[in-house]
């Protein structure tokens, strides 16, 4: 799924025009990155918590040429699921082992 996407599912629920809808999806965005880069951490309710975090400096392989490294220290975005994203994902897993049971033929014992 795309912003434009989103953007046409809120305006037909909405009944609003598309391009009304897709300045303020933007500017929800915008004022997402905003908060994050001032405050570092942004908490919406029953969805989830994005962190920003340091990510130290580290060693690592190029598959290329086989040669070590060094990629330099940055700054990465954490997201963390909030209760009704994990209640909904929890489900999901719950129907996904069911329909794996379901389509994996049992043998005999």
């Amino acid at each position: 799924m795309t912003k434009r996407d989103i953007v046409r599912q809120i305006a037909e629920e909405l009944g609003l025009p598309q391009s009304q809808t897709r300045e303020v999806v933007q500017r929800t965005f915008d004022a997402i990155i905003d908060i994050l880069t001032t405050e570092h951490k942004i908490e919406l309710r029953n969805f989830g918590v994005f962190k920003i975090k340091l990510r130290k400096s580290r060693r690592a392989m190029n598959p290329k040429k086989k040669t070590e490294i060094r990629v330099p220290e940055k700054f990465v975005v954490r997201f963390k699921p909030g209760k009704e994203l994990r209640k909904r994902l929890e489900a999901m897993s719950k129907k996904l082992k069911s329909a794996t049971k379901e389509s994996v033929p049992r043998t005999p014992a």
